[in-house]
């Protein structure tokens, strides 16, 4: 016969018990030798803590708990018998029934090896309760687990206490139930959560892909909503495809959009490259023109036409402005060159006037009237061979020039109002009025006429004070 440990041992009379296993065979309820034990996963399930089990999912607060049992090996004895011929027995509540044979040692040994092997299968059940209470792993694969525990202990080779075993497997498969209902509620609150925020996903890149122009941030958002998509699991399939096709979509229709945005980009650069180009020749063109004023007009149009043709392909639009702001370069250096000689030039002309300023600025104008207008005949001529001064000083320099002019031509004016023939006729007419006036009133104060008297004394009086002003007008001058 075969013991449970695997080791063969031929039977004291020969002949093989009709209740133990056949030679090479398990015991009954005895695991097959190097197969696994009563209620470890099967081959090919996933292991315990392995890759293989599902994430935890923490039982909630409305489903009961179950404490694990850790307890100290058994006593054997308490619970079953191993025979002198090796029959091993164990007791239950519906009484005592043989569990196999022993035949590698005395009985006391073959109790502890029952005994043992109880306590192993009293570990995993401990290791299921411990599981089930800290909500680790899939509760429905630990009432499986369970299940199958409970099924094979009516023919499990153990001897120990199999009736609280029973009832702690029990415990699990009920308890473990409950909690696969709650972690199927779980998983369905969280799919229903992954859908949604992948909806909201979807949601932000069709806009992103039917209006957004802000293309780099707008791709960047987009590789975002990729990369957080792909950590997203758990949504149904069908539900999962049709957001991605949404999705897909959105991504087409930006990058669409982009592609025709930049096409038409290198289109408007390829026009500004052409259009600078032609400004850069004319620049040139004008870069030796000696016409100072026109041309700094032209080169300001030049460059509103540059600014207005907008940008060239990055390499070429640097190149080409290079080139034309060197021909401005060169015209507006000659024209600064110019500039200087010719400050230097108008600085010589504001000595120049400075100098005619002190030497004729005392023209005696209340004297020799012919001598102050020929002195100022010679200074204008002077002042205007001279030439043109720095801007800052014209403004100083011609105002002394007109006072210089002002005293000459008041004098003139006066001179010309003394000697005015019609002034002194109006006020020899003057005279000739009041006499008029003063004979009308005589008359009438003959006839007695005092009203037409009086009337043309007043008139007399009003033309003898024009007369007045008027000769001593004639008089002052």
């Amino acid at each position: 016969m075969t013991d449970p440990s695997g080791t063969p041992n031929p039977s004291s009379s020969g002949t093989p018990d009709s209740s133990a296993p056949t030679p090479g065979g398990p015991k009954p309820g005895a695991p097959k030798p190097g197969g696994p034990k009563p209620g470890a996963p099967r081959p090919g399930g996933p292991k315990p803590g392995g890759s293989g089990v599902a994430k935890p999912h923490p039982v909630s607060s409305h489903v009961a708990s179950v404490t694990p049992t850790v307890a100290p090996p058994s006593d054997p004895s308490k619970f079953g018998r191993v025979d002198d011929d090796g029959t091993a027995w164990v007791r239950t509540a519906d009484g005592e029934r043989q569990i196999g044979s022993w035949q590698a040692g005395d009985a006391a040994e073959g109790l502890a090896h029952f005994g043992r092997r109880y306590d192993d299968l009293s570990t995993e059940v401990a290791l299921l309760e411990a599981r089930l209470t800290a909500g680790a792993g899939d509760a429905k694969k630990t009432r499986t687990a369970a299940q199958a525990l409970l099924e094979s202990i009516p023919t499990a080779a153990i001897i120990g206490d199999i009736d609280a075993l029973t009832r702690r497997l029990e415990v699990v498969v009920e308890h473990s139930e409950a909690a696969a209902a709650v972690a199927k509620h779980e998983k369905e609150l969280e799919r229903a959560a992954h859908t949604s925020r992948k909806e909201e996903l979807a949601a932000e890149a069709e806009q992103i892909g039917s209006e957004s122009t802000q293309w780099k941030h707008a791709g960047d958002r987009l590789r975002e909503i990729l990369d957080e998509w792909k950590t997203i699991r758990g949504v149904d399939r069908k539900v999962d495809d049709a957001l991605w096709k949404r999705y897909s979509k959105a991504r087409e229709n930006f990058n669409r959009r982009r592609g025709a945005h930049f096409a038409d980009l290198d289109r408007e650069r390829g026009a500004a490259k052409t259009r600078k180009e032609e400004l850069v020749e004319q620049a040139k063109a004008l870069s030796s023109s000696t016409d100072w004023g026109p041309t700094a007009a032209e080169f300001r149009d030049l460059l509103v036409e540059w600014k207005a043709a907008g940008r060239a392909p990055r390499d070429a639009d640097d190149a080409l402005w290079k080139n034309f702001k060197a021909a401005q370069d060169v015209f507006f250096a000659a024209r600064n060159a110019a500039a200087s000689e010719r400050d230097a030039e108008f600085e010589a002309n504001a000595v120049a006037k400075e100098e005619l300023l002190a030497k004729y600025g005392n023209i005696d104008a209340t004297g020799d009237l012919d001598a102050a207008r020929a002195a100022l005949r010679d200074l204008q001529e002077k002042w205007d061979t001279a030439g043109k001064v720095p801007r800052e000083k014209m403004h100083d320099l011609e105002g002394k020039l007109r006072a210089i002019e002002k005293s000459v031509r008041d004098a003139v004016d006066a001179q010309w109002r003394r000697s005015d023939p019609e002034a002194v006729a109006r006020a020899a007419q003057f005279r000739e009025r009041v006499e008029q006036f003063e004979e009308q009133a005589a008359k009438a104060q003959a006839a007695g006429k005092e009203k037409d008297a009086k009337r043309a004394l007043e008139q007399a009086q009003q033309w003898r004070e024009w007369a007045e002003a008027a000769e001593g007008a004639v008089g002052e001058l």
